[in-house]
């Protein structure tokens, strides 16, 4: 099979979908690679070690124009034209992102293979997982950057300071970005208190996240009444591949203290913050009622080199399974035919499809395989 590996357009997007190390595998199994010139630059991979490890350089027409094109994040509307009947994987977002992108791939025919939807046998989501880890991690420390009177924020450092902690951290989602953002903020030495659906966890003294952490139920009551003392807000709210419910609602931002931050995790599936709107690493902050909202759709990508180091560690065995049987593999368990977005000109994935108000129609060749089928726009 002929891949491709594009370089990242997005505003100080520098991940690249696949290593040289990658390239390497992929060619000993017979596979063409085609990388765009400085496709891995930002994350230190020079175009001497693609050609190195066996592939060939290429424009931004050639990188696209291959049977599958690995990339990181969701095509941007200049890179609709390079859409057509091959096959795309990564991240799409599509529940949160602009209706047009879906639209673009259904009219193409393009097949969509999303990062974020895919699970393994267990259920879990191998390929979101990495990122949410370094998102979580990062939430806390920008956060608290942006809590600098400096940076417009109330002053309060989240540490421990002669033995008190300071600084009020509320997470709202006890998932892998809310674990990870608050292990952080307690390794820092704040207060943090993380919200969750879990009530026998809610019941433990130690819930599992370290130090300073106080577990409590997420219902609207108990989190209006904690953002009115927080410092800190991190929104770690997520539905598989649908859009992120408002758990913190223009009311809820109203009765924080002016200089508070806000950090959205949520915003690539739309943001689980009613006042959020998407920002980029170059423009990263807006204030909202006196509350200063981080919401950077890629914030893994601050971090280019370990962050596409962890992601290809865990796309690389589902690359080469696409690479060698097609799209053929993801029916293979009803977890991978979940990464399927869109196929042959139709919705192929639940929850995007009801977040984007399309008609469900099942897919009857993937029914026989997997008992289940997709759910499909007719």
């Amino acid at each position: 099979m002929k891949i491709g590996v594009v370089r990242e357009i997005k505003d100080q997007e520098d991940r690249v979908g696949l290593t040289p190390e990658d390239v390497r595998v992929l060619v000993e199994r017979g596979h063409r690679v085609l990388v765009e010139r400085n496709a891995g630059a930002g994350s230190n991979f020079s175009n001497e070690e693609y050609v190195g490890a066996g592939a060939g350089m290429a424009g931004p027409d050639q990188a696209w124009d291959c049977d599958l094109v690995v990339k990181v994040k969701e095509p941007s509307p200049s890179e609709y034209d390079y859409l057509q009947q091959q096959m795309v994987f990564t991240f799409f977002h599509l529940a949160g992102a602009d209706p047009q992108l879906a639209k673009t791939l259904v009219a193409r025919g393009t097949t969509a293979i999303a990062y974020e939807t895919l699970e393994d046998n267990t259920g879990k989501l191998p390929l979101l997982s990495p990122m949410s880890a370094i998102a979580g991690n990062m939430a806390s420390l920008v956060g608290a950057y942006y809590l600098q009177t400096s940076q417009g924020g109330k002053g309060v450092q989240p540490g421990i300071v002669n033995g008190t902690r300071y600084g009020q951290v509320i997470v709202i989602g006890d998932g892998i970005v809310g674990g990870h953002a608050a292990r952080v903020a307690t390794g820092m030495g704040a207060n943090v208190r993380i919200a969750g659906l879990d009530r026998e966890r809610a019941l433990r003294p130690d819930p599992g996240f370290g130090e300073g952490v106080h577990y409590f139920l997420s219902t609207p009551d108990n989190i209006a009444q904690a953002v009115t003392q927080a410092d800190l807000v991190i929104g770690a709210v997520l539905l598989r591949g649908d859009k992120a419910p408002h758990v913190l609602t223009r009311g809820m931002v109203d009765s924080m203290q002016p200089g508070s931050v806000i950090v959205d995790v949520s915003i690539d599936q739309g943001g689980c913050v009613e006042t959020s709107r998407p920002t980029s690493h170059s423009d990263p902050v807006f204030v909202e009622s006196g509350v200063i909202h981080y919401c950077v759709t890629n914030m893994p990508g601050a971090y280019p080199r370990t962050a596409t180091q962890a992601l290809t560690q865990a796309t690389l065995p589902y690359v080469t399974g696409i690479a060698d049987r097609g799209v053929d593999f993801l029916s293979d368990h009803d977890g991978l035919a979940k990464a399927l977005n869109t196929c042959g000109g139709y919705i192929t994935c639940r929850p995007v499809a009801e977040a984007l108000g399309l008609e469900a129609k099942y897919r009857p060749a993937f029914e026989r395989k997997t008992g289940t089928g997709f759910l499909v726009k007719g």
